[in-house]
């Protein structure tokens, strides 16, 4: 049956339909770009690999589109009874888009202009254009350390002195970068109100000063010698650690990626019976956006095994790395109180200090550095060198990454390890 309707008319769509379109869709395989349920309702995926709920209806003859949200933060149900509330607006002669401003709007007065009510537009806003992921971190944090406190005060009332308490409290739990991030949040939202004419000033602005005391590391702190990355790979494996926590921990060390694509993983971006195993990382979820590319991280061979037992083992086929509650992914938090605390690192190492560790010693055994940038997806050279030199350099990048597993479980079993330089890898 073809991927478009499950069906006649109305109500044609499964969430087991709507999930293997989705699947289809981020892999480049899909036949349709929309998946219609019927009514002029139609889920679509955006370019950023988010699925969002259409409604296609016409006034006057001009056709028009209504957002119902995204899936599966809507589920299908929802999303039904959304377009049967719509379409009873449109037989009566309404404009939807037209009859939903109204009622934000309204929402927003009969609360009183709460800081609660424009978070919720604002979410509304800027929703459509994330993963379902990050609007759920990003809703979350709002609501555990913003809204829990201020979300019922108005937002005309709300000082910066307010607000730094709230984000300082984030910071002195060792969650500095999430009150950066609920911080920049808290800047756009004001924003909004201003431009809604709900405040006049935005409290968010002087409270970076709150957050402008960072100590200063210069490097962040990494273990560079093979021994002691081969005694802190032991270390966590006998650890009172997750297991989720565990393999977020190895997957940082295997792959050298970033904290955040690391507890992001799904197992979809992932190719382990391949020829050459990878793991493909959406562009929309790397640091550098800009890139014509996805990221393709090569995975070692020893480090592929381990992958695929612990897919075994998951309940769900889509996060790599789930939460041990059942709810969403292990936050980076985790993972770095893991090191800080239960394995003793702090201000020695890091889980972002595995890219240092690998930018350092694959160069001193012999890998060119234009090879490791690419692995780490850095910006290296200048404008002028990159516009020259497009290629990936995938076959470079095997050897290297190759040469990087057999390395750390040699460090990690206690053999000594390879001298072997980069000419010599197979």
């Amino acid at each position: 049956m073809g991927n478009r309707m499950v069906g006649r008319g109305t109500n044609r769509l499964t969430d087991r339909t709507i999930r293997g379109f989705v699947s289809r869709t981020l892999a480049g395989t899909a036949a349709h770009k929309k998946l219609f349920d019927g009514g002029g309702m139609f889920l679509t995926v955006t370019k950023g690999g988010t699925a969002v709920w259409r409604l296609k209806y016409r006034i006057g003859g001009v056709e028009k589109l209504c957002s119902l949200g995204t899936f599966p933060s809507v589920s299908l149900s929802e999303a039904r009874e959304q377009r049967e509330a719509l379409t009873t607006v449109r037989r009566d002669g309404g404009d939807p888009v037209t009859q939903r401003r109204v009622q934000r709007a309204s929402r927003v007065a009969a609360v009183g202009n709460t800081l609660e009510a424009v978070v919720e537009l604002w979410l509304a806003k800027e929703s459509p254009s994330w993963s379902t992921d990050h609007e759920k971190r990003s809703r979350r944090a709002l609501e555990r350390d913003i809204l829990f406190t201020l979300g019922k005060v108005p937002v005309d009332q709300i000082t910066p002195a307010m607000l730094a308490r709230a984000v300082e409290a984030i910071a002195v739990r060792g969650a500095r970068e999430t009150a950066v991030k609920v911080l920049q949040h808290c800047a756009a939202i004001f924003r909004l109100a201003q431009a809604r004419g709900l405040c006049a000033h935005n409290p968010a602005i002087p409270v970076r000063e709150v957050l402008a005391k960072k100590r200063s590391q210069g490097r962040l702190a990494a273990l560079l010698e093979w021994h002691e990355l081969g005694d802190l790979l032991r270390r966590a494996e006998a650890a009172r650690l997750s297991e989720s926590v565990r393999m977020a921990h190895r997957l940082c060390a295997f792959t050298a990626m970033r904290i955040g694509n690391v507890v992001e993983a799904e197992w979809r971006e992932f190719d382990l019976d391949a020829d050459v195993p990878v793991w493909v990382i959406p562009r929309s979820k790397m640091k550098e956006k800009e890139r014509p590319h996805d990221h393709t991280v090569v995975l070692a061979p020893s480090f592929v095994k381990e992958l695929r037992q612990w897919r075994g083992l998951q309940r769900s086929d889509d996060l790599v790395c789930p939460s041990p509650t059942g709810k969403g992914i292990v936050t980076r938090e985790a993972l770095e109180k893991a090191y800080r605390v239960t394995l003793g690192l702090r201000g020695r190492h890091s889980p972002h200090g595995r890219r240092s560790a690998f930018s350092t010693l694959a160069p001193a055994h012999g890998f060119e550095r234009d090879v490791v940038e690419l692995a780490l997806d850095h910006v290296h050279d200048t404008a002028v060198v990159r516009a020259y030199n497009r290629g990936d350099r995938m076959k470079d990048r095997i050897k290297l990454m190759r040469w990087w597993g057999e390395q750390l479980n040699r460090a990690q079993s206690g053999v000594q390890v390879l001298t072997t330089s980069a000419m010599e890898v197979a």
